[in-house]
């Protein structure tokens, strides 16, 4: 949706949320893109600026969020657009702009109850072996820069699953690793989360010995391009960082090699590492640490993964289930 000029209110509450809150660009994009939504449709695409932001009432409010649901949006969607105009029009009360916070009130719609896809270590083994079975046909390419690539490739593609499920850390945060916040010797890495709060995660040897493998063939690749790499950790071809999509896209790729489902999500190597520690004995609070969950409470649906399990277990093996 283009807009024109945006509103004053609007950009002071984003400088705030970027220099208070230390939000990322990401957050401040689907914030303006939110409050821009009820803006237009309260007043308009052409209405005049600044907005009147003082004369939304809740009834606005309810037509807004309403027309989201009727056009079938998902809960989660008309939920974040919710909490941005609450998050607004309380700065805008504690600025002396209104008077009232027309979303207050408003009801949030109820999510689906959905457990998290989780892959058992049988699949997690066959997803993460899935590179080191990509070696390039006879007949390939043999130009000595596409092999040099290539084999960067393989051994990058083997390094990210092993990381993803050995720190069990999200997609967005390995993107955004650098080499100096790998520390082999202490076996963790330091990764910035969500509101760039950092923890440290341990990383397994097998994931140490992958990245290691993946960094020497970085520099074969980057010394036959002639070449000096950027400052992320992983590479695409073109010697930049790679994308959340890109990574989205490799996995598919290796989930479809070895027989598992087309939709499957980096996400479900996290919830697989988070599973996996619960089932084996790990206490609900160290793996809150470990995936850097604010509350608790998110972390518990694990805990509903593991009892799914267990009764699954139970259906099959006790003869009066």
């Amino acid at each position: 949706m283009t807009t024109p000029a945006s509103d004053p209110r609007l950009e002071h509450f984003l400088r705030y949320l970027s220099g208070e809150r230390d939000a990322s660009e990401h957050t401040l994009k689907s914030y303006r893109m939110d409050i821009l939504q009820f803006a237009a449709q309260r007043w308009g695409n052409d209405g005049q600026r600044p907005f009147a932001w003082r004369e939304a009432d809740r009834y606005a409010a309810r037509r807004f969020l309403a027309g989201f649901q009727k056009d079938g949006k998902k809960a989660t969607t008309t939920n974040r657009k919710l909490s941005s105009l609450r998050s607004f029009y309380r700065f805008l009360i504690r600025e002396g702009h209104a008077d009232i916070n027309p979303f207050s009130g408003v009801q949030s719609p109820k999510l689906p109850k959905r457990l998290p896809k989780v892959l058992s270590i049988v699949d997690v083994g066959r997803l993460l072996d899935a590179p080191r079975k990509t070696e390039p046909p006879p007949g390939a390419d043999k130009n000595p820069r596409v092999q040099a690539f290539d084999n960067y490739a393989r051994h990058r593609d083997a390094a990210i699953l092993e990381l993803l499920y050995s720190t069990g850390m999200r997609v967005s945060e390995l993107t955004s690793l650098t080499a100096d916040r790998i520390d082999y010797l202490s076996g963790v890495v330091k990764v910035r989360g969500k509101g760039k709060k950092e923890r440290l995660c341990p990383m397994g040897n097998p994931a140490a010995r992958a990245l290691k493998m993946a960094l020497e063939a970085r520099e074969g690749w980057l010394l036959a391009i002639g070449r000096r790499g950027g400052s992320a950790l992983f590479l695409n071809k073109h010697g930049g960082g790679l994308t959340t999509r890109s990574l989205e896209r490799m996995l598919k790729k290796y989930a479809a090699l070895v027989g598992l489902s087309p939709n499957l999500s980096p996400h479900a190597l996290r919830h697989s590492f988070a599973t996996h520690l619960l089932d084996a004995g790990a206490d609900l609070r160290s793996v809150q640490e470990l995936l850097g969950h604010a509350s608790l409470s998110t972390t518990q649906i694990y805990t509903h993964v593991s009892i799914e399990r267990l009764k699954q277990v139970y259906e099959q093996a006790h003869p009066r289930a």
